[in-house]
């Protein structure tokens, strides 16, 4: 089975310059944690994700007021992508190593297309022990996105 078979095709998408609270009633009215940030609407360049925790630690938290403060504030960058054609076995490895519980999805040139969940995977996961591993090291403390 592949990354392309069980991934969500065509997510919703940030640009950098979105505003955080836009970014959040993004996330609200679909349901979802992260958000990829393309270069500019209609794009599929990915320059990173902005997830609710990057918006409550690096925003919230930090005592930003403004709610245009844009997703490149908050935003984390260089994040690690998987192929569409990958095995879901190397991409549950990859969020294992990376402790990431969402992983951006792209095609052979590298243009955004899907993002692929920790549920996803393991409700589609055929090896139950590979499962259990990936959610382990997701789940160590002070993972990539902690910061």
């Amino acid at each position: 089975m592949k990354a392309q078979d069980i991934m969500s095709a065509d997510p919703v998408c940030a640009t950098p310059r979105t505003s955080v609270e836009d970014a959040a009633r993004m996330m609200k009215d679909h349901n979802v944690g992260v958000l990829p940030v393309v270069t500019e609407e209609g794009s599929r360049e990915l320059v990173g994700v902005i997830t609710d925790r990057d918006i409550t630690i690096r925003h919230v938290a930090e005592g930003h007021a403004s709610p245009d403060c844009p997703v490149s504030e908050a935003m984390s960058e260089n994040v690690t992508t998987c192929r569409a054609d990958t095995a879901v076995e190397d991409v549950m490895e990859t969020m294992g190593r990376e402790q990431v519980r969402r992983i951006p999805i792209v095609d052979e040139r590298g243009a955004l297309v899907g993002m692929l969940s920790q549920a996803d995977v393991v409700l589609e996961a055929r090896d139950d022990k590979k499962a259990e591993e990936m959610v382990e090291n997701i789940s160590k403390p002070f993972g990539k996105h902690s910061q």
